[in-house]
């Protein structure tokens, strides 16, 4: 790839992004189904014209979400398989969500943001993120979908990263619907769990314990964590928490996680680490991932992906120390931080 074929690529990403916004409103992956069809047919199905539907789904294979298995006909590659919301591992909540003008429309003042340091959103909305969720519920259920899809993979993986079979319970921290708890409580039938959100966060999550067989082991409790955490777990865990706020709420946050901490106990954070400098060079939107989910952070909610060296300020300011990091490659860019109360 060229210099001027890479930018253009870059500059072209936001109409990528709303052509995967325009499949998942329409249903295309769910229209097409298991075996090839024509568009014109797909056309119909979604009361759409058929030469805009066959220019679009040729959009969608040209980026590798279809293939045009015959002139006209379209197949679904394994990729645009995730936009079908019925299939394991389904991303359109978490499409949907990013691609919303209410989190897209903060970005056009990215340069705002660099410039103040201000959050753009509270700019264009007149207040925070979180707030402006809390009055509006379809949008927050969205965003609870959203989060819990892209919890999939970690939830996936973290049972088999770290030794729960050591602790006796777990309060996962802003644990939204119970994806990631359950999971873990699932691999490990000893442990019991408490989930800790916002009501509207846990609006779902009777539901996920209850397809899992677990809402006899694990609470659900209403509350805000800024101000506490429930007491009586050895392990606190929390799953993409502490970067939606900035240094002085993520210390409050680890504090509350610390005065609840009995002796042995663990504080257990599931987040990117950035590297102390970036990587590789090549530029591309792969390789850029964390760096532009670190830019939401500051355009939609004011926090901010994080280096070790700056979560273990964060451990330390909270009276914790930083004992191991580590990545974890099938759920990337996720790590795995470990920390107990500082000796």
């Amino acid at each position: 790839m060229t210099d001027r074929d890479l930018l253009v690529r870059l500059v072209f990403g936001g109409m990528a992004a709303q052509t995967v916004r325009a499949a998942v409103r329409l249903r295309i992956v769910e229209l097409i189904g298991d075996t090839p069809r024509p568009a014109a047919d797909v056309a119909i199905d979604a009361g759409a014209e058929p030469q805009p539907m066959t220019r679009l789904l040729r959009a969608l294979a040209g980026l590798g979400l279809l293939r045009e298995h015959s002139f006209g006909t379209f197949a679904v590659a394994p990729a645009g398989a995730l936009l079908d919301p019925a299939r394991p591992g389904s991303l359109t909540s978490f499409v949907r969500m990013f691609t919303e003008p209410e989190i897209t429309r903060a970005w056009e003042h990215l340069d705002d943001s660099v410039r103040t340091g201000d959050v753009a959103f509270d700019a264009v909305f007149g207040t925070d993120f979180f707030s402006h969720l809390a009055r509006r519920p379809e949008l927050s259920a969205e965003f609870n979908a959203a989060m819990s899809q892209a919890t999939g993979e970690a939830a996936a993986v973290l049972p088999g990263a770290f030794d729960f079979g050591r602790f006796a319970a777990v309060t996962d921290v802003g644990g939204g619907d119970g994806t990631l708890l359950a999971a873990v409580l699932a691999a490990f039938p000893d442990l019991r769990g408490v989930v800790l959100d916002t009501a509207d966060g846990l609006a779902q999550a009777p539901e996920t314990l209850r397809r899992h067989g677990l809402a006899d082991r694990c609470s659900l409790v209403a509350g805000d964590f800024f101000h506490s955490v429930p007491e009586g777990s050895d392990l606190y865990l929390m799953k993409s928490i502490l970067h939606d706020w900035p240094d002085d709420r993520a210390v409050a946050i680890l504090r509350h996680c610390r005065a609840a901490l009995p002796p042995g106990g663990r504080v257990l954070i599931l987040e990117p680490v950035l590297p102390e400098a970036v990587a590789g060079g090549s530029g591309g939107v792969d390789a850029a991932a964390i760096y532009l989910s670190d830019l939401n952070m500051l355009v939609n909610v004011g926090g901010q992906e994080r280096t070790r060296r700056d979560f273990e300020d964060l451990c330390r300011a909270a009276g914790l120390s930083l004992l191991s990091v580590t990545p974890l490659p099938e759920a990337e860019p996720f790590s795995l931080l470990e920390a107990a109360a500082a000796g």
